[in-house]
């Protein structure tokens, strides 16, 4: 345990998760069972409320997703985009969980993204840069299905909107047919912080977006509005960045003070909180400890008023 420090989305370095209470250390590590749900009309996979991220893992990706869904994770995301992703390693994690009968494909919820070539290495590019924008798309998620080692998945993320609407709706609409072939269960878009646009978006798509990944911190006012949009429209509100992005809301008086209350680390506290706001984190910690304790925080339950006063903090 000498160090404690763990990563984060690739960047937020944590200590160690161990608290005092009269002097003796108490270290929160239950593993907890998974429950499995699918819409029994549609054979769709329920989104698990946490999921695992693989940004910048590179060539660790492998090992951590392993990792990750032996600790109890059942969702795990990713992009066909080389310059923060490793693809091919989450395909390669599953076929070894699969082979060891530790899960099968319909008792993990996959997700990946199309990248646009602004946020591509040039000399990484997934697809042929030249090509149309549906074309792009399709050529991309090609690429996922050979580096997943699958033949669907759950969710489609378009990972950003493109500079103009109307080459947004293209790639939209090449997405909607995607999920007309069953290939995709389920589409939607990643770093929106425009509320119009999405409501545009909304209102024009054929098939509507259901997934919404942003970062979440306070730069953005914590997107209070596009969430309540999201949460009138059935679109599922993902978190990315979100111990990374909110250092000073896990340090505050009151989060330590509730630490002490609860039991539980302040991480464990800010991700209980989050998802009593209806949001579905993401995690990236390359620690066995903190998975597992990031996992029991979904059983935490705390009161109305201590919610009430942590939501102060935002």
């Amino acid at each position: 345990l000498a160090g404690g420090f763990t990563i984060y989305a690739g960047c937020c370095i944590r200590k160690l998760d161990i608290i005092c209470f009269h002097n003796q250390l108490l270290l929160k590590t239950p593993r907890l069972p998974t429950i499995i749900k699918k819409n029994m009309s549609t054979n769709q996979m329920q989104m698990p409320p946490f999921m695992y991220g693989t940004a910048w893992k590179k060539e660790k990706t492998k090992e951590l997703v392993e990792l990750a869904v032996r600790s109890g994770f059942r969702g795990v995301d990713t992009a066909c985009q080389p310059k923060h992703y490793h693809e091919p390693g989450v395909g390669e994690a599953l076929q070894a969980l699969f082979a060891e009968n530790i899960i099968t494909r319909g008792e993990i919820f996959l997700q990946t993204k199309f990248t646009s070539l602004n946020g591509q290495d040039p000399n990484r590019i997934p697809y042929n840069p030249k090509s149309t924008f549906d074309e792009q798309v399709r050529q991309s998620f090609d690429a996922s299905l050979r580096n997943l080692r699958t033949d669907y998945v759950d969710s489609f993320v378009l990972h950003g909107p493109l500079h103009r609407f109307v080459d947004t709706m293209l790639v939209w609409r090449t997405m909607e047919e995607l999920y007309d072939t069953g290939k995709v269960r389920q589409i939607g878009i990643s770093n929106t912080y425009d509320i119009s646009m999405l409501r545009q978006l909304y209102d024009e798509a054929r098939v509507k977006p259901t997934v919404l990944q942003n970062r979440f911190y306070s730069d953005t006012g914590y997107d209070k509005e596009i969430r309540e949009f999201c949460a009138q429209n059935n679109i599922t509100y993902q978190s990315f960045w979100t111990l990374t992005a909110n250092p000073h809301v896990l340090k505050a008086p009151l989060m330590q003070q509730l630490s002490r209350k609860y039991r539980h680390t302040p991480e464990q506290l800010f991700f209980s909180f989050v998802r009593s706001l209806g949001i579905t984190p993401l995690t990236g910690s390359s620690s066995p400890v903190h998975l597992q304790q990031d996992l029991a925080a979904l059983s935490l339950h705390m009161d109305t008023a201590d919610l009430q006063a942590l939501n102060e903090l935002l």
